[in-house]
């Protein structure tokens, strides 16, 4: 059974992330993340991805990306996801490009 995450909310958190944090960048995301105590995961979105229906749906895609790739991740860290903004959003593509980033990052 997977690992359960909990969701970084506080503003504090993300600014110490976005300060302190390592990023890993692909076509479709950014992944901002510090080792930590427990797996904590938020996710950054502006209104440059479109209405609040928009942004919304690719909060959905990257949570349930996320939900797929954790198990695959050794050890426990605070994530940051920040997507680009593109034509298309797609659950796979996350995905693909969440596991490239494990492995390239070696987390």
């Amino acid at each position: 059974m997977a690992m359960k995450y909990v969701r970084l909310k506080k503003q504090s958190d993300f600014q110490k992330l976005f300060k302190k944090g390592k990023r890993a960048f692909s076509s479709s995301l950014t992944v901002i993340y510090t080792p930590s105590k427990k797996m904590t995961m938020g996710i950054s979105l502006g209104k440059k991805h479109g209405k609040s229906v928009q942004r919304n749906r690719i909060k959905r895609l990257l949570r349930e990306a996320f939900r797929a790739v954790q198990p695959e991740i050794q050890g426990t860290y605070n994530v940051v996801l920040v997507p680009k903004v593109c034509e298309e959003y797609a659950l796979k593509t996350y995905v693909k490009h969440l596991q490239w980033m494990i492995e390239k990052e070696k987390l």
